[in-house]
């Protein structure tokens, strides 16, 4: 098989339909459907069951789709050691990282890693952290930006940086009315100057993340820790959509302080004794080889963003 009908397999076991894979891949249904119907032809056994909600692998399928992810695991690492001939001249690198955190995290890492490398493409792959984690291990990306602890003790990550959840609003938001200022001998951690209590922000509409991410785990977390219950009309939203509405006056979110990076003109402010945080790591695929671009990007991101 060559590389490029790897790619195919993986795409159509990935999204569980023809036609989605199809767009992702850019090319006609057709042709996929025809690729898929002449490899089961030559392998002699159905690849995929084809229901009315898509196509779920066979155990025949789920050999050949655990080939084709080690074949071009396999594949990359060659690429890997024969782009390390050019001495960081040429190349590319896949890095993995959240689309919200990597909005604002990652332009300032690129600029820094293109002007000592001019040469190298960073590809970028946006997922949560629990499927970066598996890209890692299956070698589909050279490095990622995870949420620590990871779930799999064959990721050696390096801690990079600690993101405080606080709350965002608008500048005139009533909330910041509220605010404290965290006196001198207060034993906070904490880098925003201003705390406010959760019980004063509670009259307050609140926008929020979904149960599965952070964000949205920690707020029930918090505002069940304190026996509150928020208003709220929107419960499942990202993290970019509760934070945007809320730096744009709409209510309260929570956010991480990085993100002030991004909403230049909102307010943030800590949550105090409530307050949590996430701790940042960086981490290279495991048991593979790692090419000089992936750790010269490494170094780049550990030196960039534990400067934030």
């Amino acid at each position: 098989m060559e590389i490029k009908e790897l790619n195919y397999l993986i795409a159509i076991a990935e999204e569980k339909s023809i036609s989605k894979a199809a767009e992702r891949l850019y090319m006609a249904q057709s042709s996929l459907s025809q690729f898929l119907q002449t490899l089961e032809s030559s392998m002699a056994s159905p690849l995929f069951v084809r229901t009315s909600r898509g196509v779920r692998p066979t155990e025949a399928g789920n050999i050949m789709v655990k080939y084709a992810y080690a074949t071009l695991a396999e594949y990359h690492r060659t690429q890997d050691e024969i782009q390390d001939l050019q001495e960081l001249k040429s190349g590319s690198v896949i890095l993995g990282i959240s689309g919200f955190r990597g909005s604002y995290l990652l332009p300032p890492v690129l600029n820094a890693f293109k002007l000592d490398y001019p040469g190298i493409r960073v590809q970028i792959v946006e997922k949560n952290s629990m499927a970066l984690e598996q890209m890692l291990l299956s070698g589909e990306i050279d490095i990622a930006l995870l949420v620590l602890p990871v779930s799999d003790s064959r990721i050696q990550p390096t801690f990079v940086m600690r993101d405080e959840i606080c709350l965002i609003s608008h500048e005139n938001h009533p909330i910041t009315k509220a605010a404290r200022k965290f006196s001198s001998d207060s034993q906070t951690t904490s880098r925003i100057p201003c705390y406010v209590n959760l019980t004063d922000a509670i009259q307050y509409e609140f926008f929020l993340s979904d149960y599965d991410t952070i964000l949205g785990r920690e707020a029930r977390r918090i505002f069940n820790k304190n026996g509150l219950q928020p208003i709220t009309c929107n419960e499942s939203l990202t993290a970019l959509m509760a934070a945007a509405l809320a730096a744009a006056g709409h209510g309260l979110a929570f956010t991480y302080y990085s993100s002030r990076h991004y909403f230049r003109d909102a307010h943030f402010l800590s949550l105090g004794s409530d307050g949590a945080s996430a701790e940042l790591a960086a981490a290279l695929a495991p048991g593979r080889y790692h090419s000089k671009a992936a750790l010269a990007l490494q170094e780049v991101l550990l030196k960039v963003l534990s400067e934030d």
